[in-house]
């Protein structure tokens, strides 16, 4: 009897969290100091041609805190990119495009922009601040056999988004989202987002992350290789000069 009564107050909270509740859940997710990999993106136009970019990434602080190197393909061997974001201010970006010796700031009027050609923008780079959007549940749904909270995120106007609204879908076991919708400033739908998680030393981790513009019909397909967490990455590291010193590994 005890435990049909713990089970039942156990579903009762799960369905009286509101939408920012559970943002701050997920946001309270156990996380690594610093993350490591090898990533590769996998370009696909309407005509289904491919390009393909390998890039050595790390990051801390919950990727607050990133910079990434492209070794692939030789064009554009050696194009780097620095992401420092800070509370309450714009975020600080910066690429060094080896071809022209220039290091380019991108200002938050790009924010919308691609990255590198992908159906990942600026924007999408960054973390998303819960106090820069206004959240609502909506009905649970199962992905997958994964029970999931389905939230509805709108971004404040003050936070400059380029997107109107996101719908996530967020496996309730874990926290972690498995599927997004974004939508353009019309209200139409703009972005599908596809994630593959996986556990590392007592950690969720992303695996792949699949995009598609179905206004451009293109997608970018993003998996993570050579994945390492907690290396002590020192917090030096994230400064523009770094941004010229192609590492090894």
């Amino acid at each position: 009897m005890k435990k049909y009564l713990l089970f039942n107050l156990l579903i009762f909270f799960l369905n009286a969290q509101s939408g920012i509740e559970i943002a701050k859940m997920v946001d309270s997710r156990k996380i690594p100091k610093d993350q490591s990999n090898i990533t590769k993106m996998v370009l696909t136009n309407s005509k289904g041609k491919q390009r393909i970019n390998i890039v050595i990434s790390k990051s801390m602080d919950g990727n607050k805190k990133q910079i990434m190197w492209f070794l692939e393909p030789k064009d554009d061997k050696g194009v780097a990119f620095l992401k420092i974001e800070k509370k309450g201010k714009d975020d600080e970006m910066r690429m060094w495009l080896p071809a022209f010796k220039k290091v380019r700031r991108i200002s938050s009027k790009k924010r919308g922009d691609s990255f590198m050609g992908s159906d990942l923008s600026y924007e999408d780079l960054s973390t998303r601040e819960i106090a820069d959007h206004n959240y609502s549940r909506l009905d649970d749904q199962t992905i997958n056999l994964k029970l999931c909270y389905v939230l509805e995120i709108f971004p404040k106007k003050e936070s400059s988004s380029s997107y109107s609204k996101h719908i996530s879908w967020i496996e309730q076991s874990t926290l972690m989202v498995l599927k997004e919708e974004s939508f353009d400033k019309r209200g139409q739908l703009k972005k599908k987002k596809e994630f593959l998680n996986k556990e590392l030393n007592d950690y969720l981790v992303m695996e792949r992350i699949f995009v598609e513009d179905v206004q451009k019909k293109h997608s970018t397909e993003v998996t993570f290789e050579d994945y390492k967490v907690d290396t002590g990455i020192s917090i030096k590291l994230f400064q523009e000069k770094n941004l010229k010193r192609l590492p090894r590994n």
